[in-house]
């Protein structure tokens, strides 16, 4: 039994390059709903540790917390969104746009994860992917920047530094 789990491990991670890059371990949420984004970083950049993670935060996507992270300083920038979104009754024109965690160090062999949780505005439109772009800083001055959203008729496979995506889906 444990030989087939671990075939199949091996099998998940020779599948192909999605395990390469940064990916939100919840793929799907309804739009008018709170969403926990738990970034997923597999790697450094090309053998280095990363030492600093930014995360982009889109339009409509708004009352960002970041989880504190021990070992690593967290910092976000605040600024007016494009227009005010309702949350929960009050309308809501500016907040958190950009969140980082830096000052530790991910080994390249190493894995871990950076989480925020953040309301998904009504304004958003369902059955559409929301794209997260993430910039990755490593020692040495090397940088993964995962900031490609796909144009209309391409796909995330078909770039090399995707965004990661959330699909969304109609209000519950």
């Amino acid at each position: 039994m444990k030989s087939l789990s671990l075939a199949a491990l091996v099998a998940a991670f020779a599948a192909g390059p999605a395990f390469a890059h940064v990916t939100l371990e919840t793929q799907q949420a309804a739009v008018g709903s709170t969403y926990k984004a738990v970034l997923r970083v597999p790697h450094g950049c090309k053998g280095a540790a990363t030492t600093k993670v930014r995360v982009r935060i889109p339009e409509g996507v708004i009352a960002v917390k970041p989880m504190p992270k021990p070992g690593w300083t967290l910092e976000t920038t605040k600024g007016k969104y494009e227009k005010a979104y309702d949350y929960y009754g009050t309308p809501t024109a500016e907040g958190v746009t950009e969140v980082s965690w830096s000052g530790g160090k991910l080994l390249d062999e190493h894995y871990d994860e950076f989480v925020l949780r953040a309301y998904l505005t009504s304004d958003l439109k369902p059955e559409t992917t929301l794209y997260v772009p993430i910039v990755q800083e490593c020692e040495g001055g090397a940088v993964e920047r995962w900031i490609e959203i796909p144009a209309a008729g391409k796909s995330a496979d078909d770039y090399k530094f995707p965004a990661p995506g959330v699909k969304l889906l109609p209000k519950k």
